[in-house]
């Protein structure tokens, strides 16, 4: 399960660069999203543009790094694919988190703020 990180202003943007978030990765996803988690900003964005895959292990795993989430941070979605978009749909998922189409309209927004 390969992530990369990177800060953009006061926005922690991290990408999953592999294509499916399942229950083979779910657990070492999870590690992972702790260790970039961890001492970030208050906003993380999670870039699921890459991801065309997620079961039911790997929303878990989503909802799960959600609440590592420190005191003051939020965790928000970005670049959900068609398909994922369908599965936290019809999770109801899509009502728990923020969904924003993509990276690059969170960085035009941080660059605004």
């Amino acid at each position: 399960m390969e992530l990369a990180t990177r800060d953009s202003g006061p926005v922690r943007i991290i990408t999953v660069q592999d294509p499916r978030i399942d229950a083979a990765v779910a657990i070492q996803f999870k590690d992972r999203m702790r260790d970039h988690i961890t001492g970030g900003p208050a906003r993380i964005v999670l870039d699921l543009s890459q991801v065309s895959f997620v079961d039911s292990s790997g929303l878990g795993a989503i909802v799960a790094a959600m609440k590592q989430t420190g005191e003051g941070q939020v965790l928000e979605l970005a670049g959900l694919t068609r398909n994922v978009a369908k599965v936290f749909a019809l999770t109801r998922l899509d009502g728990v988190f923020t969904i924003h189409p993509s990276v690059s309209a969170i960085e035009g927004r941080a660059d605004a703020g």
